[in-house]
């Protein structure tokens, strides 16, 4: 009695050679490092650094716990100058087209009212109160790069990002509050008078993406997008409540921990 027809028994040949090479096209390649998607030290590739040691330019996407992290923000001011933005210009404004450059700007270019290099050095501030997703230096062109997520008052996930810094104060995964310094005006490593190239995004992913596009994909206005959110009048001028609760929690840790340690000498 015949289990197969030759028919069936060609079919299942061909389909054992085929999985064969492919099994053997596959161990050609080597396979990369472990990449912790929780964790920035608990893999062979921590997030966004390979081997290499170079941040990496596709999309990532939050992990649960950056989900739960990112606090609310209430209110947004200017990432320079004064908190209504005084003291700067914007001399290249999202969405103008440049075509050296080969599309439309991707963000607002900030500058100190001196021009060229007069701001290299210039405070950077955080827009609101968030969470740093990012923290590195993507390409010589981009320079150091910040980008921090917020939670608008309607509930959104916005991101802004604050490029070409010349120094970075605030760590990855830190809760910075809305007007805290994270960073220094810079030149991108020479590329670019001194400016702050700011962007503001509507995604719950970083994508660093490049400066100039022909779409704008998750692009926000970032002038408008930060009088829309502004949450205050516009002569108001109040401090953040985030970095005053940080602290409040961190002495209560302390303390916490102080109790503890005198309850175990009092009970020795």
């Amino acid at each position: 009695m015949k289990l197969f027809s030759p028919a069936t028994l060609l079919l299942i040949l061909l389909g054992a050679a085929m999985i064969a090479f492919v099994l053997w096209r596959e161990s050609a390649y080597q396979l990369g490092p472990v990449e912790n998607l929780t964790s920035m030290q608990g893999a062979d590739a921590p997030l966004f650094l390979p081997e290499d040691g170079k941040p990496r330019h596709r999309l990532h996407q939050f992990s649960a716990w950056q989900l739960a992290t990112v606090p609310a923000a209430p209110r947004f001011d200017s990432p320079m100058g004064s908190e209504t933005g005084g003291l700067t210009y914007n001399a290249q404004k999202f969405w103008e087209m440049n075509e050296r450059r080969g599309g439309h700007h991707t963000g607002d270019d900030l500058n100190g009212i001196g021009g060229m290099n007069t701001d290299l050095g210039d405070p950077v501030f955080a827009t609101a109160d968030g969470l740093v997703v990012y923290s590195g230096e993507p390409s010589p062109g981009w320079g150091k790069i910040l980008v921090i997520a917020h939670r608008s008052a309607d509930g959104r996930l916005i991101q802004s990002m604050y490029a070409h810094l010349l120094r970075i104060d605030v760590p990855m995964g830190s809760l910075v509050g809305r007007g805290k310094k994270i960073g220094l005006v810079g030149t991108a490593n020479g590329y670019y008078p001194a400016h702050l190239h700011f962007e503001m995004r509507d995604s719950d992913g970083v994508d660093i993406g490049a400066g100039y596009s022909m779409l704008p994909l998750n692009r926000l206005d970032p002038e408008k997008t930060v009088a829309d959110l502004r949450g205050a009048e516009v002569d108001r001028a109040a401090p953040s409540m985030l970095p005053v609760a940080l602290e409040r929690e961190a002495l209560w840790n302390q303390l916490e921990i102080e109790g503890a340690e005198r309850l175990g000498d009092f009970q020795e």
